[in-house]
C-alpha cells in the first residue's frame, strides 16, 4: 500500500512528514517556523495529540496519536471544525480536513509574503503508523536526529530540549514521551546512538 494512502484510524500513533514541492524551502525566517507551529496548534490539537516534532529548512516531521473515535465524532457538532460526514470514515474525514487547514494557511501566508504562486508542500501528506511503544521510542529519536551533521539537542525547532525542560506549554505529552524511555537519563542516552528506524 502507498504509504500515502495508509489509513488514519483513531487511537493510534502515526509518524506524519511532508516536504515542500520539488524540494522547495518551507521555512526561511524564524517567523515561518513560528506561525507554522502556531497552525499546528491551532488547527491539528483538537483531533490529535503532538508527541514529538522536528522543523526542517525543507520539510518536517510530526508524531502523533489521533484521538478516539468518541471524541472524533463529537468534534462533527463543534461549529470552527470542518463538518465530516457521519460513519466510518468520519474520524479520516475530520483529521484530513484540519491537516488541510494547516497547510493552506501557512502555504497562503507563505506565497503572500514570498511574492510566489502555486502549491507550495506536497499533497497528499504522508504518514506512516506506529504499532508498537519500542517503534514509538525509535521514531522519537528519528525525528530529533533529522537535522544531520548539526547538533540536534540544540536545534530550537524540534522537540527534543522542550521535552527535557518538561515544558507543557509547547509539548503537552512530554511527561509521557520522557516514560517511555524510562527516565530522562536513558532519554538523553538513546539519543546519543544513532535511530535504528525503517523510513
Amino acid at each position: 500500500m502507498d504509504i500515502r494512502n495508509t489509513p488514519i484510524e483513531p487511537d493510534c500513533f502515526y509518524h506524519l512528514y511532508n516536504r515542500g514541492v520539488n524540494g522547495e524551502v518551507l521555512f526561511k525566517t524564524e517567523r515561518n517556523y513560528h506561525f507554522f507551529l502556531r497552525k499546528i496548534k491551532e488547527n491539528l490539537l483538537s483531533v490529535c495529540d503532538l508527541y514529538a516534532y522536528c522543523l526542517m529548512p525543507n520539510h518536517f516531521h510530526l508524531l502523533v496519536k489521533i484521538k478516539s473515535e468518541d471524541e472524533l465524532k463529537s468534534l462533527v457538532k463543534v461549529p470552527h471544525l470542518d463538518k465530516a460526514k457521519e460513519g466510518l470514515h468520519a474520524p479520516k474525514n475530520i483529521f484530513s480536513k484540519q491537516f488541510s487547514k494547516v497547510f493552506n494557511s501557512y502555504s497562503q501566508a507563505y506565497n503572500k509574503e514570498n511574492n510566489r504562486h502555486g502549491a507550495l508542500i506536497e499533497s497528499p501528506f504522508k504518514r506512516k503508523r506506529i504499532d508498537s511503544e519500542e517503534y514509538l521510542r525509535k521514531c522519537v529519536v528519528y525525528i530529533h536526529q533529522n537535522p544531520k551533521g548539526e547538533d540536534f539537542t540544540n536545534d530550537p525547532y524540534s522537540s527534543y530540549r522542550d521535552l527535557l525542560a518538561g515544558n507543557a506549554a509547547s509539548l503537552e505529552k512530554g511527561e509521557e514521551v520522557i516514560r517511555w524511555f524510562g527516565d530522562r537519563e536513558n532519554f538523553i542516552f538513546c539519543h546519543q546512538k544513532e535511530a535504528e528506524y525503517k523510513f
